[in-house]
Formats: structure tokens, C-alpha cells, sequence
């Protein structure tokens, strides 16, 4: 069968009358290739972003605050990328060109990287270990190759979850169950890599060079490419439908000029093609809803409407059209949701740290002494622990009693994991709670590192571990399969921006709170020196703020309407 008459109208794989050639290509024959891709290029990511504030400061010569800014921005960046690379594949490339493309430019980005910190002349001037300067052109070179990074990781992104979720036919029981679980390997897979580049490639960075730190990151990238291009005949691949964001505009002028039009009680009489499949290539037909019914004026039928000879889109909308503008409508409340969590997400790489740092950093009685930030390997861990347990034990229990074929849905799954990560915060609170009350009973107060273990803080970094493998990998589920087929991409581009808010919300409370709580000449709650602040009052903040954001989860999660594609399995 030829690659294109594997194809039905709208852009999806057809194996009707076929099977063999079904047979022979996607489900899990596919996705270690794309596993091992994603793996590989989660390591050379961490790999050279973990550290990479430190190599701004110390090799780059830049002030602490300069060097926090400068990566910040750049991870941000990261972040907000995923859009372009979103609608790109989602609108002409599709997914699997998307991802080609962008790991060659991934690729290019990782090895001028190394060569702008290992090359002379490229390299920053080094006098001792400490006394390092980089030129204009050297500067701007290591920050040319950190966007291009930005740029592949960012068309990378959001298309590898939803490319492996495309091996699975959602019109086949066994192969539908089987999607639920890759979403839990596929997170098993980007900490496998985040802990290979915690561990390993930090300790390289600090100990070996900086040459080595980036380039052993731009190889694990390099094998990430060739796995992903090894499964290339394996792969099922969905047809981009064209500009999502154009036929949402067209629903929207379409309602603008039908505004005064009464929507009729019968929903059939609305506009939808006669075919089978859906005008939209790469989506399904969706069942009409009855929620935003205002939004039905665009697909009503009038007088002035040539149905029988070419329709303009402009003026008159099928069903599927307006029912995914709906779909994304559903989802922004549910996306709104997942901001907060980020928000607690993001205390493993800020204020988890501060407190670490005044805290016993030493290992035992030996004088081997753990870096603060080291202690998020515990999260790592919690991952690598919770989704096999998940998977293999917690899925099966629940199936037995809820009937569910994922055992539970992907929204109370994502409930879950808020609701854990209010235990994450109290757990720091109440860690901070005691530090501070064995700080005024000893007077501490001047200490560097107060004799208190700094493994007290185990506890909330593994309940982090443990909500990321409920919501985290709940929203990637949930995002994938209730986003209109031919915004598939966007949507999960849409999810991943939630870390990014999650990140600007952390410090706009960070700064409020440190405004408000210096006033009239007080230290506040966040000080130089933590012993005379109040660090738990942040973290009790954090504890309401997440569960009000439990609070409004469940409310929507009630009222919410889930897609149904016509012809599918429920």
C-alpha cells in the first residue's frame, strides 16, 4: 500500500482491509524509538541547563543577578518556543517533519555550544579557575547556540508526547488502553535522562570541564536523532490539517455575521459535510455538545448559504469546525489550574534550595559535603519509583473496582496530584516550622549551616516525585486526547506554558511577599539570612493557594464536558 492511500480524507491512518500493513508498523514497535529519542535529548538538556547559571557566572564573568536573569530568560524561552513548533506541525509540517527539523537545528545549537566552551578563541580567557572573561563576540556566540537550542527544543516539545500517543488507533480497545500507558513511560523516560544529567553530567561540569559538560550533552542529542530517524518505517503518521488558528477565526466571523440568527432546536439541521470524514485533514468529525451553544449561530444554515456548491468558511462553519473551538474553550479553565502547580513545582530549583543551604549539608559524620540542589535527585527518584507502580499495580486495583479502562480518569488523576503537592508544601512548612524554633532555642541565628540534616527535606522533594506522576503526566493524557485531532500539538504546546507561568508567578509572589513584609524596616519573610525570617509563611501561602486551586479544579472538573469524536471508542 502506497504511504498516501494509507490515508482517509481527513488525514488519518486507515488499515481498513489491510490489517498487515497495521500490524507492521506503530503501538510499541514504534515507541522505543521515540522513547530513547526523548530520553537522549532530555539528558543533553538538563545536561547543559542544570548548571548552566554557574558557567554564566564563572566562565562569562557576569554578575549573580545578570547571570540568574540571563537564565531565566533563556529557560522561559524554552518554554514559550513550543507554540511555533506547535502550529508549524499541527498547520503544514506535521509532526514527524516537525521533529526532524528541529532536532538538525537542536543538533547545531548543542554542538556550537561545545565548540564556543572548549575552541580557543571561542572560548572565554581563563586566569586560575576563578578569573575568567569572555569577549563580546565569545558571549555572543555561546548566546546564538543557547537560542537555537531554545528554537529545537521548543519545536521538539510539544510534538514527541503527542507523536508516540499517534501510534496508538483510539478505534481499537487494546491498542486505546495501551495509550494511557505510554504517557507513563514516556515521563519514566525524561527522568531517566534528567537523572543521568544530575548526577553524571553536573559532576563532569564541575570537576572534568566545560568542554566535556556541553559536549557529551550534544552527543546524547546526536543518538537522539538517529533513534528517532531509526523507527522511521515503523511510525504511523497524521497529515497536518492546515491553520488551527485560521479556523478558529473563521468560527468567530462566522458567529459575527450570524449574531441575530436563531439556533435551531434540532441540532441536525446545523451544517456539517456529507462525507464521512471531516473537511479538516488530519481530524475526525466531532459529535455536536450542548455547552457554548452561542457558538452554533456559525454553523447554522441560511438563506444566503450555497451548501450544494463551494462553502465559505468565512461565512458558514461545520459542526467540527465550531465543536473545536469549543474543545479549546473547555480546556483553558483545566490548563488555568495546572499554573499553581507549576508554582510549587518550581520551589525544588528556588526556595527548596535557600533552605537546604543554611541546613547540616554534610553526609554523615564525613566531611563529603552534598550540594543543596542535589537533593531534587530525590524527586528524580520519586519518579522513576511512582510511574512503574502506577502503571503496573495502581492502574490494574482501580480498573477492578472502577471499571475505567485507565482504572481512573485522567481528571481525577490530575486531582490526585494537586492534592499531594498540598502535602509537598506543608511538608516544607512544617520543616521550616521546626528549623526556625531549634534556631531560636539555640540561638543559631549567625550559623552557616545550622545542625540539622539537610536529608529532613527528603519528604517534600519525594511527594513532588510523586504529584508530578499524577498531574504532570495526567495533563499530557488529558491535553492530547481532548484536543481537537488537528490541534493536537498546540494543545500540548499550550500545556507546557504552564511551566513557564508557573515560573513568572513564583517570582511576582516572591516579590509582593518581600515588599509587603519589609515594610517599616523589618527583615521579612525572606531574608539574606533565613534564620531571622519566616520562610513557612511562604510556604503556608503556597498551601492555600493550592488548595483553592484544588477547590476550583474540582469545580470544573464537574462541569467539564469531554470531545467525542464520532466513531470512536468512550
Amino acid at each position: 500500500m502506497a504511504e498516501d492511500d494509507m490515508y482517509t480524507k481527513d488525514g488519518t491512518v486507515d488499515y481498513r482491509g489491510n490489517q498487515a500493513d497495521k500490524n507492521k508498523t506503530g503501538t510499541w514497535k514504534a515507541c522505543p524509538y521515540i522513547l530513547g529519542n526523548e530520553c537522549c535529548e532530555r539528558l543533553a538538556y538538563y545536561g547543559m541547563s542544570t548548571n548552566l547559571v554557574l558557567y554564566f557566572k564563572n566562565r562569562l564573568h557576569q554578575h549573580s543577578a545578570t547571570a540568574s536573569k540571563n537564565a531565566s530568560n533563556w529557560s522561559g524561552t524554552c518554554y514559550i518556543t513550543p507554540l511555533i513548533g506547535a502550529f508549524l506541525a499541527d498547520a503544514y509540517l506535521g509532526r514527524y517533519w516537525t521533529i526532524a527539523c528541529f532536532s538538525i537545528i537542536y543538533v547545531i545549537g548543542m554542538t556550537l555550544l561545545t565548540l564556543s566552551a572548549s575552541v580557543s578563541g571561542l572560548k572565554p580567557t581563563c586566569h586560575g579557575e576563578d578569573n575568567c572573561h569572555a569577549t563580546d563576540t565569545q558571549a555572543a556566540v555561546c548566546f546564538l547556540a543557547l537560542y537555537l537550542i531554545a528554537l529545537g527544543t521548543g519545536g521538539i516539545k510539544p510534538c514527541v508526547s503527542s507523536y508516540g500517543a499517534d501510534q496508538f488507533d483510539d478505534t481499537d480497545e487494546v491498542e486505546k488502553k495501551s495509550k494511557a500507558s505510554f504517557f507513563n513511560w514516556f515521563y519514566f523516560s525524561i527522568n531517566v535522562g534528567a537523572l543521568i544529567a544530575s548526577s553524571v553530567l553536573v559532576w563532569i561540569q564541575d570537576n572534568v570541564g566545560w568542554g566535556w559538560g556541553f559536549g557529551i550533552p550534544a552527543v546524547a542529542m546526536g543518538i537522539a536523532v538517529l533513534s528517532f530517524f531509526s523507527g522511521t518505517r515503523l511510525y504511523r503518521n497524521q497529515k497536518p490539517g492546515g491553520s488551527p488558528l485560521t479556523r478558529i477565526c473563521q468560527v468567530v466571523v462566522a458567529l459575527v455575521r450570524k449574531y441575530q440568527v436563531q439556533v435551531p432546536d434540532d441540532k441536525s439541521l446545523l451544517y456539517e459535510t456529507a462525507d464521512a470524514e471531516s473537511a479538516i485533514k488530519g481530524s475526525r468529525k466531532l459529535d455536536h455538545t450542548k455547552d457554548f451553544s452561542f457558538f452554533d449561530k456559525a454553523a447554522v444554515v441560511v438563506q444566503t448559504d450555497d451548501v450544494k456548491g463551494l462553502v465559505d468558511p468565512w461565512r458558514l462553519c461545520t459542526v467540527t469546525q465550531v465543536e473545536e473551538l469549543k474543545a479549546i474553550i473547555r480546556l483553558l479553565p483545566i490548563w488555568a489550574t495546572g499554573i499553581i502547580f507549576a508554582t510549587v513545582y518550581n520551589q525544588m530549583g528556588t526556595l527548596f534550595v535557600l533552605q537546604g543551604a543554611i541546613m547540616d549539608i554534610r553526609v554523615g559524620s564525613s566531611s563529603f559535603k552534598i550540594p543543596p540542589a542535589s537533593l531534587s535527585i530525590f524527586d528524580t527518584l520519586s519518579v522513576l519509583f511512582w510511574v512503574p507502580v502506577y502503571d503496573q499495580i495502581i492502574v490494574p486495583l482501580a480498573r477492578k473496582f472502577t471499571g475505567h479502562k485507565n482504572g481512573i480518569t485522567q481528571l481525577q488523576r490530575m486531582g490526585i496530584g494537586l492534592f499531594i503537592s498540598i502535602l509537598s508544601m506543608l511538608s516544607a512548612g512544617i520543616l521550616e516550622l521546626v528549623r526556625l524554633r531549634m534556631v531560636r532555642r539555640h540561638n543559631y541565628y549567625e550559623l552557616e549551616h545550622m545542625p540539622m540534616s539537610i536529608f529532613w527535606q527528603v519528604p517534600q522533594y519525594f511527594l513532588i516525585g510523586c504529584a508530578e506522576v499524577f498531574t504532570f503526566i495526567g495533563q499530557l493524557e488529558f491535553f492530547y486526547e481532548q484536543a481537537p485531532d488537528a490541534m493536537r500539538s498546540l494543545c500540548s504546546a499550550l500545556q507546557l506554558t504552564t511551566v513557564a507561568l508557573g515560573s513568572y508567578l513564583c517570582s511576582l509572589l516572591v516579590t509582593i511577599v518581600t515588599t509587603v513584609s519589609t515594610r517599616h524596616g523589618k527583615v521579612g519573610w525572606i531574608p539574606d539570612n533565613l534564620n531571622y525570617g519566616h520562610l513557612d509563611y511562604f510556604f503556608w501561602l503556597l498551601t492555600v493557594l493550592s488548595v483553592l486551586n484544588l477547590g476550583a479544579f474540582l469545580f470544573i472538573s464537574k462541569w467539564y464536558t469531554y470531545k467525542r469524536p464520532v466513531g470512536t471508542l468512550k
